[in-house]
């Protein structure tokens, strides 16, 4: 509710600023959910995790690229959590 407040003050302008961050895990999340239907191995999902970490800071220090930085980022931690499922989905 109190969103809802602060978007009618402010203008639509800070709903697009609000959404703007949902987008750097949404579109990650589907990319991993659809790579979880390829049945990939615990290595394979290591080095998506790597390469997330790894291109985080690369893209922070990039002057074009800054804007995306949620991307990898994102496609690391939804990553992780697949892999924490996985494990569990073993354990039991």
């Amino acid at each position: 509710m109190i969103l809802v407040i602060i978007i009618i003050v402010r203008g639509e302008s800070m709903l697009q600023r609000a959404l703007g961050s949902g987008w750097g895990l949404l579109l990650p999340g589907i990319i991993v959910s659809g790579l979880a239907y390829a049945d990939l191995s615990l290595n394979a999902w290591r080095v998506l995790i790597v390469l997330g970490l790894v291109l985080t800071p690369v893209m922070l220090y990039h002057k074009q690229l800054r804007h995306f930085v949620l991307l990898p980022s994102g496609i690391a931690l939804v990553s992780g959590m697949m892999m924490l499922l996985m494990n569990l989905k073993r354990m039991m």
